[in-house]
């Protein structure tokens, strides 16, 4: 574990030097936008074709979308019962329930689980993520970051238009295809292979470009603590709790526990930018919880394989 998150650390530092250096001219937000660009329309599309056609798809499979959605809702309700006690205003605490509620299932978990466990680990983080996080992100999340922000484009489509999508069009046919049997050619098998192979590189060096210690500001600190004592540490626990009734058991329950664990995803900038919420906030959050990541993950992974919990 230690030596999977030195690794991670290098290469979300390479991002971070970028971020400084700017080589090429070229910003850290420019980059970023180009390489998960590049990442959202081609290479996670193929991962997710590559991993979901051959993947062990079922019962289990239903079994994460309950895990995923029922820590999320979980962490939504602590998260409005604090805002609700101390009465936050509206845009904070619609942001602190972006980031409490949803941790980044893929863009973090799907690398560190790939490093721990092997390969069969990326189908947890992938279905984790298409089968609860991201649904239940551009439903209810859209109308949690309306109702607390301002929608100034006042668009009136559906919320479920969000989710016509590559990754989520990747998800149908390979469930489809995996469903009905159909082979994967050899040919076609070595194309997505190679295009996988970059997903994890360019999404830690992302996160590397994304991160900002600027962004970290003292008078935020009353907003994140309870964002991080509910995101790294009572989701977690949900996740235990409520994998001992949905009978998830072994290295299966590790990893989906460790992917629950991870920091506040980074999209959620993207809604406070839409929505007018406090991306100041939003940003600090995302980096600090990141950084605290590389102590917390290693706390749970050695408690749940020394079965600390039970």
């Amino acid at each position: 574990m230690d030596a999977t998150l030195i690794q991670m650390g290098l290469l979300m530092a390479c991002g971070a030097v970028w971020r400084v250096f700017t080589p090429g001219g070229l910003s850290a937000d420019q980059t970023r936008m180009v390489l998960t660009t590049v990442v959202y329309y081609l290479l996670l599309p193929t991962m997710v074709l590559e991993v979901l056609w051959s993947a062990d798809i079922g019962l289990h499979s239903l079994k994460y979308t309950l895990l995923g959605v029922g820590c999320i809702v979980s962490a939504m309700l602590c998260t409005w019962l604090v805002g609700i006690v101390f009465k936050f205003e509206n845009k904070r605490l619609g942001t602190m329930l972006l980031a409490a509620a949803f941790p980044n299932v893929t863009y973090m978990g799907l690398p560190v689980l790939e490093q721990i466990f092997g390969g069969w680990a990326r189908s947890v983080a992938i279905q984790m993520d298409y089968f609860a996080a991201a649904p239940f992100l551009f439903t209810a999340g859209i109308i949690i970051s309306r109702h607390y922000g301002q929608d100034t484009e006042k668009k009136s489509g559906s919320v479920l238009l969000y989710l016509n999508a590559p990754p989520f069009w990747a998800v149908a046919i390979a469930v489809i295809l995996n469903l009905n049997g159909v082979g994967e050619p050899a040919w076609l098998s070595g194309v997505l292979q190679k295009l996988s192979v970059a997903v994890v590189p360019l999404m830690l060096f992302s996160i590397g470009l994304a991160l900002s210690w600027k962004a970290v500001i003292v008078r935020n600190i009353p907003y994140v603590i309870p964002v991080i004592f509910i995101k790294m540490l009572l989701m977690p626990l949900f996740a235990l709790f409520l994998t001992q009734y949905l009978a998830i058991d072994g290295d299966y329950r590790t990893a989906a526990v460790l992917d629950l664990a991870m920091p506040s995803m980074l999209l959620g900038i993207v809604f406070c930018d839409r929505y007018q919420l406090d991306s100041p906030l939003y940003a600090m959050t995302v980096t600090v919880t990141t950084a605290l990541s590389l102590i917390t993950l290693p706390f749970w992974h050695s408690a749940l394989i020394n079965k600390a919990f039970g």
